[in-house]
């Protein structure tokens, strides 16, 4: 696997000299005026997409490899693409992510190819970019990455072929941004904006690259206060710099909040013991009613997923009223549908 320089984290060769998206790496310096462009057309195509086809077209992940004729889930609802190759390129597992690109390449009417990373030329001993080499000379039109590399979408940006477009779906710790732009519309389209609004974002920041592309998007589109909460071996030193304010008791950063995003623990990042147990994290951090309850009262809860309940978040509370984490999803599929049609230059 290359090792990836810290130079290619901080170039950002997302935008033409036109200033339309030709690549997503990240929402760090992305101008206010492209995401509010990116989220309201991802909110036109949401009025189109029922809650829950998402989550039912992820429950026949295992029938990928078919084409829209074989599926109605896949019907083009926009065939702004048709014709184009969109490869996922995910060296790193996901489901979640990985489906909802799928169904949003396949509503726009394109081809999608998922490389088996088991079977790949890397895990061979090829290099990253020897595969991206012969990938582009297979006619792609797009490239999902997501690499546990944080940098790899900048490289891959950098020396695929200039007609190639890279959308990073998860880079290491680094960014996430469809998801940070998905959470961005769903807090719009249940708060209506941003202005005035506390979002307190729960759990396991330093590991999370949601937590970093959360953070940019709503320091940039004017969210006046954002709180981190978590105990101190699970928030990155300086996090104080983003813009942030820094809670370690929960309910301190619950209080009066409009907007509460609870992380995943992601024990597969961890190295030592960060946390004495799941149980005792859950009884300091776990979100239940009784927390919930010192929030605004129109307080909503999201969630990137998968959840695990009992650890970050009671099921009373997943699943109740004031949950908004299904329709994350839905517009998970929206704003994958918007980015990939803005990088293609076919959406503006």
């Amino acid at each position: 696997m290359n090792r990836i320089a810290p130079g290619f984290i901080r170039a950002n060769p997302q935008l033409t000299r036109a200033g339309e998206l030709k690549h997503l790496l990240t929402i760090e310096g992305l101008p206010r005026v492209l995401i509010e462009r990116i989220i309201e057309i991802a909110t036109q195509f949401a009025v189109q997409l029922p809650l829950g086809e998402a989550r039912s077209g992820e429950a026949r992940s295992g029938e990928a490899s078919q084409g829209p004729e074989q599926s109605s889930a896949y019907a083009p609802i926009a065939p702004l693409l048709q014709g184009k190759s969109v490869f996922n390129l995910f060296f790193e597992n996901s489901t979640r992510t990985r489906t909802t690109f799928e169904l949003a390449a396949r509503r726009l009417g394109a081809g999608v190819t998922n490389l088996d990373i088991q079977a790949s030329s890397t895990s061979k001993g090829e290099s990253l970019l020897d595969t991206i080499r012969n990938l582009s000379a297979m006619h792609a039109d797009i490239f999902v990455v997501r690499h546990a590399q944080s940098g790899a979408a900048h490289l891959i940006a950098q020396h695929c072929a200039p007609h190639l477009h890279v959308v990073n779906a998860g880079d290491g710790r680094h960014a996430h941004p469809t998801q940070g732009l998905l959470d961005m519309a769903t807090i719009r389209h249940y708060k209506g904006g941003f202005r005035g609004l506390t979002v307190a974002i729960v759990g396991d920041v330093l590991h999370s690259r949601v937590a970093r592309s959360d953070i940019h998007a709503l320091t940039t589109l004017g969210a006046p206060e954002i709180r981190v909460v978590g105990p101190r071996t699970l928030l990155p030193d300086g996090i104080e710099q983003m813009g942030v304010r820094v809670c370690h008791a929960i309910d301190e950063g619950l209080r009066g909040a409009d907007v509460i995003i609870m992380l995943r623990l992601q024990n597969e990042r961890m190295n030592g013991t960060l946390l004495p147990s799941s149980r005792e994290y859950f009884a300091r951090y776990g979100l239940t009613p009784e927390r919930l309850a010192v929030a605004a009262p129109d307080a909503i809860v999201m969630h990137p997923g998968p959840i695990n309940r009992g650890v970050e978040i009671a099921s009373e509370v997943a699943d109740g009223p004031q949950s908004v984490i299904l329709h994350q999803v839905t517009f998970g599929v929206a704003v994958r549908m918007a980015v990939l049609g803005m990088v293609a230059g076919v959406l503006r």
